[in-house]
């Protein structure tokens, strides 16, 4: 659930429940692709139950998703095609974000895009130093990655936990109570 975190953390109340409204629920079945690679989407979805796999082509399954996970942000922020397949691997409940929808509304709530456009950064920032933490020896000394083990939060955004979790939860009994 850590994308979310990124995510939820840096917006406020507002920001979640436009997100919430302008979104459609969906359900997904095992099975169905919801991403493939090399195929744009124009979409974003949140995971909201379920499991999905993360699969690159040559390289086969790279990640696994669960609720809260963030998927198709890579191609909002660049505009190209997706660099993975992403797989339900369980019946699911996402989110589904439209990339237009999104983008309008960073063009047009200048507070919503800086918030929007940090959350992104912050996630996309992690998610390098974790694959770069996975790929390197451990114990690199001054400078290297020991300070912070792998899949740990960076002490800023534990400030934002809190009230991220307490916004996923309330976006998640009013999507799933529909």
């Amino acid at each position: 659930m850590r994308k979310v975190l990124y995510i939820l953390g840096q917006m406020t109340d507002q920001d979640v429940e436009w997100l919430g409204k302008s979104g459609a629920r969906r359900s997904v079945p095992k099975g169905t692709a919801v991403i493939q690679q090399g195929k744009t989407t124009g979409r974003m979805l949140i995971l909201l139950d379920g499991m999905m796999s993360v699969e690159v082509e040559g390289l086969g399954q790279v990640a696994q998703l669960h609720c809260g996970d963030v998927v198709g942000e890579m191609s909002f922020v660049d505009s190209r095609p997706p660099a993975a397949t992403v797989v339900a691997t369980s019946d699911c409940t996402v989110l589904d974000l439209s990339h237009e929808d999104v983008a309008r509304k960073l063009d047009q709530d200048v507070g919503f895009s800086a918030r929007f456009h940090r959350a992104l950064a912050r996630f996309l920032s992690d998610r390098m130093r974790a694959t770069l933490m996975h790929f390197s020896p451990k114990n690199k000394g001054p400078g290297g990655f020991d300070d912070e083990e792998e899949g740990e939060l960076g002490i800023d955004l534990l400030d934002d936990v809190h009230m991220a979790g307490a916004r996923f939860d309330r976006m998640l009994k009013k999507l799933m109570a529909v």
